[in-house]
């Protein structure tokens, strides 16, 4: 039976965090009334002219210098000529020429756990398209404008992934770098990040690459990962039914499972490029990129080193709270305020961790802030409530970013502070359990387990489980 090996390469567009689009000075904020964020330039009405916003290439360049490329420091644009209705000039200006970075790298961590260096065959700079919005009951589409000529950087990878793991390893570790810098939220329920897939496959052995489609309309790292697996059968079962893969463009369809054909897949010539006439070419000087360089972030490997040193976490906690830019903001934040990283360490990994799981969240919308996680750490380590109120409490913190002070007064969960009451309390569930005591007397330590838990539940879960020992201790000896 033959055996099939899967080639991917990704075309993956991040939207830029730019206040304003590319070529305007029209807002980039996502939502808002539909074709409100517009103007003559990004919706190419006739006369109009583009002015290139800096801080686009400042960007561009940085993501390059983060992934190894190699920075064109003389660019220009192009224009890339096709007619969708979501395009209002008709042509889209991109870079293919001279693309701002060139021959790049990021190493990615196989799911056997070894090490894999993937190809970045480019970045370029371009304006977003407009969005189509069909009719669900109609057969009509309106045209919203306000994301066109929203700032992108597309990066084209080589097509150097062979399964749907490394694909996800590579766009999370290019989010985490892109999320690093500061260069866009990488929110792919936003569309500011999003993932076109170019895949084929070929018989193991063969060094010929098969025949390749592109699947667009992938907006989750899930359906990433069913688009390719659902793409790789189809495309065997092709082959092995004799037939023929046609090279074209595909559309995923995520809620049944199955990508449908769009169109033939373009190929350079089709879209008759030329240098853009409106647009000087961009001079990067040695002394800007230079700056730009001494201003690059601490990046993840070296936050991870510097949390084991500075902060003694241990490297696995380093490695999960740093793999998320918004993870560690909240990690460094809370620290400075509290003091205790491996309390803030803890929260972030266990329970914090556990409720972006139930509420199929990624970390980077972890919805509390620091103040507020700081603020529980301290109740806990003043004994103002004990673990398991904290508990209680952070879940409210999670869902509502509560005040956790705030909260514990108004709820009245408070650790009883009266050691006299609490004492006349175990005393009293001393006497109503002899078995319990016996038991403990004769050896059985973990008898003393149920007279705490009785008194835990005598007061409501509002005392100190270490001093109840204590007091218990003192009692039963």
């Amino acid at each position: 039976m033959k055996q099939f090996e899967t080639v991917i390469g990704l075309e993956v567009h991040v939207e830029l965090a730019t206040k304003t689009k590319i070529f305007c000075s029209c807002s980039t904020e996502f939502g808002g009334e539909p074709n409100a964020h517009t103007c003559p330039v990004c919706t190419g009405m006739p006369g109009s002219l583009p002015v290139l916003n800096k801080q686009v290439v400042e960007y561009a360049a940085a993501v390059g210098l983060a992934t190894n490329c190699t920075i064109t420091q003389n660019c220009k644009f192009d224009r890339k000529n096709y007619f969708y209705p979501d395009n209002p000039q008709n042509y889209q200006i991109s870079q293919l020429y001279l693309p701002i970075c060139r021959d790049g790298s990021i190493e990615i961590e196989t799911e056997d756990g070894q090490k894999k260096t993937i190809g970045i065959h480019e970045i370029h700079m371009e304006e977003d398209a407009g969005k189509l919005v069909h009719d669900e009951w109609g057969e009509n589409s309106l045209v919203d404008y306000n994301r066109s000529g929203v700032p992108l950087i597309e990066i084209v990878s080589e097509p150097d992934m062979r399964s749907a793991d490394e694909v996800i390893a590579y766009l999370e570790k290019l989010r985490m770098i892109v999320q690093y810098l500061g260069a866009s939220d990488c929110k792919l329920q936003e569309g500011s990040m999003r993932a076109d897939v170019n895949l084929s496959v070929r018989e193991v052995g063969a060094k010929e690459f098969g025949t390749r489609t592109e699947m667009k309309n992938l907006n989750s790292f899930k359906a990433i990962r069913r688009a390719i697996e659902a793409e790789r059968e189809r495309q065997i079962d092709l082959i092995e039914a004799g037939k023929e893969v046609i090279q074209e463009t595909r559309r995923w369809d995520d809620t049944k499972e199955y990508s449908y054909a769009m169109r033939s897949k373009e190929d350079a010539q089709d879209y008759r490029y030329f240098p853009d006439p409106d647009l000087v070419p961009v001079i990067i000087s040695d002394e800007w990129l230079a700056d730009l360089k001494a201003r690059q972030p601490e990046l993840q490997t070296e936050k991870m080193e510097r949390y084991k040193t500075e902060f003694k976490l241990p490297e696995y906690d380093a490695k999960i709270i740093t793999g998320n830019k918004k993870m560690a903001d909240v990690f460094e934040a809370a620290t400075a305020i509290c003091s205790n990283p491996k309390k803030v360490s803890n929260w972030l990994m266990v329970e914090t961790m556990r409720l972006l799981k139930e509420n199929d969240l990624d970390a980077d919308q972890i919805p509390f802030s620091p103040e507020n996680l700081a603020k529980l750490i301290k109740l806990t380590d003043d004994r103002t409530i004990n673990s398991t109120v904290a508990k209680e409490v952070f879940e409210q913190v999670f869902a509502n970013d509560v005040d956790p002070e705030v909260y514990v007064e108004e709820h009245g969960l408070k650790t009883v502070a009266d050691d006299g009451a609490l004492r006349s309390t175990i005393e009293e569930i001393v006497a109503n359990n002899p078995q319990s005591v016996e038991d403990y007397k004769s050896g059985k330590k973990k008898a003393i387990g149920f007279l705490v838990g009785q008194t835990m539940k005598a007061t409501q879960g509002k005392a100190d489980p270490a001093t109840i020992n204590q007091i218990l201790v003192e009692l039963l000896k």
